[in-house]
């Protein structure tokens, strides 16, 4: 038995050691032992190579705002392990954490030792107590984020009433696949039979599987640009992004977005449309209000997150070339003006070089290239450094190079830390020790 909410995370992390074996046998196992508590759920389930979480916080927030409970799922965390099981933005308790798991240890024991299964992994078992807290809290929707993928994620037993897929790109193909059609048959997963999918920016190629799918499935689908549509307008005088919207139920122009990025417009669209077909499901007034406030009240830390506003420090876990293409865009059109100072590291798992030659695209740009601890930070060498390019360097301790650069830095100057998630959120909770955030 665990005690503390250190112990029980800890036994958690343990699970690490058994990777990420894709399949539903497992976690229907262990959901089996304790009564299936995700069947007992209204749920929304949310894929897509990026913008998953953006887009969860949009929809979750909008929720809210319609006075709602409602549980969200997500992966990997930036704040404390806590936050990826959340009821209206409160994380989960180590109280609660220890009750679970001290409920899971003997469940996971007996399946470890049934032969043919294999061991649990820590997203499977994460994934079962979330369900199973969402459930005993009464939560009135489920807003749930897929891990990897969507066909063999273990999020993928539950039976949703709706489901979103926001973009398709190239991540994780040594288990999705090395093809943009791949990758869609892996997103397109989640729909069931008869349940409405949303989709977002996705290529054509890529739509049309999801669209195959859906078809076959006999889901509605509400495709972005065909059946809701999206149109940028301008960064807000303040922060974030200015956008109209419309669909199936009426225009809203000038919405507005805390969240920087020229493509969150459309992660906040494809939520407006899943708020507003979940509305007419469960036959809720549809308030302007509550979309307008939903927005403006959604926060997702490390997704273009002003840490900073002099110097200008922002963060954005952009940990694939797909989500660096979309971060390029957004620096060049609203912070030209800057000389722009980049801390980046990633996983070895990564198309790391093609990510450079991404961030090399920023004019006025000088990129810091390091490590950080994690089993599959990249080895720094010497492969990454263009001979005669000075606008990459090797920093050995992101500590230190993070230090030079502040020292360094006018109002002129907007630091970017961007990558790996993990590498993100280590130097955000440095920075926040520091007291380098704007209150």
């Amino acid at each position: 038995m665990v005690k503390t909410g250190e112990e029980a995370i800890a036994w958690i992390h343990d699970r690490l050691m058994n990777g990420t074996r894709p399949g539903l046998e497992r976690v229907n196992a262990l959901l089996d032992r304790v009564g299936h508590p995700e069947k007992k759920l209204t749920v929304i389930h949310i894929a897509g190579t990026n913008g998953k979480g953006s887009t969860v916080s949009y929809l979750r927030s909008m929720l809210e705002e319609a006075g709602l409970t409602v549980g969200t799922f997500t992966s990997p965390f930036i704040v404390s392990f806590n936050e990826r099981i959340q009821i209206n933005r409160q994380f989960i308790s180590d109280e609660d954490l220890v009750y679970y798991v001290n409920k899971y240890q003997p469940l996971v024991e007996e399946i470890n030792q049934q032969a043919g299964l294999g061991d649990i992994t820590e997203f499977e078992l994460i994934t079962a107590i979330g369900f199973d807290y969402f459930y005993e809290k009464k939560v009135d929707v489920a807003v749930i984020e897929v891990g990897i993928g969507g066909l063999w994620d273990s999020t993928n037993v539950v039976s949703p009433v709706l489901t979103g897929i926001t973009t398709i790109g190239m991540d994780h193909m040594d288990m999705l696949g090395n093809t943009l059609v791949e990758i869609a048959a892996q997103k397109a997963g989640i729909i069931k039979e008869g349940i409405p999918v949303v989709t977002g920016n996705i290529p054509e190629e890529a739509l049309t599987v999801i669209a195959e799918k859906a078809q076959k499935e006999h889901a509605p689908i509400y495709r972005l640009g065909e059946d809701y549509h999206v149109q940028y307008q301008h960064a807000d005088e303040e922060w974030g992004e200015v956008f109209d919207y419309s669909s199936q139920h009426g225009k809203r122009n000038g919405l507005k977005t805390p969240l920087v990025g020229v493509h969150q417009p459309e992660n906040a669209g494809l939520a407006i449309q899943l708020f507003e077909l979940f509305c007419e499901m469960k036959h809720l007034p549809l308030k302007n209000k509550e979309i307008v406030n939903g927005l403006k009240n959604t926060t997702w830390p490390a997704r273009m997150e002003r840490l900073s506003s002099e110097p200008l420090i922002l963060l954005d876990g952009a940990h694939n070339p797909h989500a660096l293409r979309r971060l390029v865009d957004t620096i060049k059109s609203e912070f030209k003006e800057y000389h722009v100072s980049i801390l980046f590291s990633a996983l070895s798992t990564k198309s790391v070089e093609e990510m450079l030659d991404i961030l090399l695209e920023i004019p006025k740009v000088r990129i810091y290239l390091t490590t950080f601890d994690h089993p599959k930070a990249i080895a720094l060498n010497d492969n990454y450094v263009v001979p005669g390019d000075e606008r990459v360097s090797i920093v050995s301790l992101w500590q230190f190079g993070l230090a030079e650069i502040l020292e360094k830095m006018t109002n002129e100057d907007l630091l970017l830390i961007t990558g790996s998630l993990y590498f993100v959120s280590d130097v955000r909770n440095l920075l926040l020790e520091m007291g380098g955030a704007d209150e």
